[in-house]
C-alpha cells in the first residue's frame, strides 16, 4: 500500500455508482471523487471536521458563499460542518448539502478500509452554474488533495 497517494476520478461516469447512489441531487452535472490511502483510523465526521473544520474560513466563504452564492451557517453546530449542513450519513459515510439559487452541492465524505474518499457533486438548477463552475472545478481539482492530506495532519496531531 501507499500512503499519501491521492487518486482522482472525475465525471459522473468515473465516480462508482455506489458512490453516486448516496447523493441527495435530482440530476448529477458534475461530479468528482478524490481518495487518499491513510493509516489513519477516523469516522466519516470526523474527516469532514478535519478537512472543513466547524464553520467556513475566510477562503471557504470566498468560493462557496461570494462564487458559488451557497447559503452556508455561519455557526458552530452539531448539525453542520463548514456550514454546510449535514443531510445523511452511515457508518462509513456523511453527505453534506448546501444550495444557492442556480446550483445545489453535496460534499460525500467516505471511509474504507485504509482509505478516506471525498466525493463531489453538483446540480446545476440554472444556466449560471455551467459557466460559473467549470473554470472554478479546475482549482477544486487542484486544492482537494491538499485538503486530504491537510485533514490526515490535523486527525494525525496529538490534541
Amino acid at each position: 500500500m501507499t500512503v499519501g497517494f491521492v487518486h482522482s476520478a472525475v465525471g459522473t461516469h468515473n465516480v462508482p455508482e455506489s458512490v453516486r447512489a448516496l447523493s441527495s441531487l435530482p440530476g448529477i452535472d458534475y461530479a468528482d471523487q478524490f481518495t487518499l490511502r491513510t493509516e489513519v483510523a477516523a469516522t466519516p465526521e470526523q474527516w469532514a471536521r478535519a478537512m472543513f473544520g466547524d464553520v467556513p474560513n475566510a477562503g471557504e466563504v470566498l468560493i462557496w458563499c461570494v462564487l458559488l452564492g451557497f447559503r452556508l451557517s455561519r455557526t458552530r453546530s452539531p448539525a453542520t460542518v463548514a456550514g454546510w449542513r449535514i443531510g445523511g450519513g452511515g457508518e462509513d459515510w456523511i453527505r453534506l448539502e448546501a444550495a444557492s439559487w442556480f446550483l445545489t452541492g453535496n460534499l460525500l465524505v467516505r471511509t474504507a478500509g485504509e482509505q478516506v474518499s471525498l466525493a463531489t457533486f453538483l446540480h446545476y438548477r440554472r444556466k449560471a452554474a455551467a459557466r460559473v463552475w467549470p473554470p472554478l472545478s479546475a482549482v477544486h481539482r487542484l486544492l482537494v488533495p491538499r485538503v486530504l492530506r491537510d485533514a490526515e495532519t490535523r486527525i494525525r496531531a496529538p490534541r
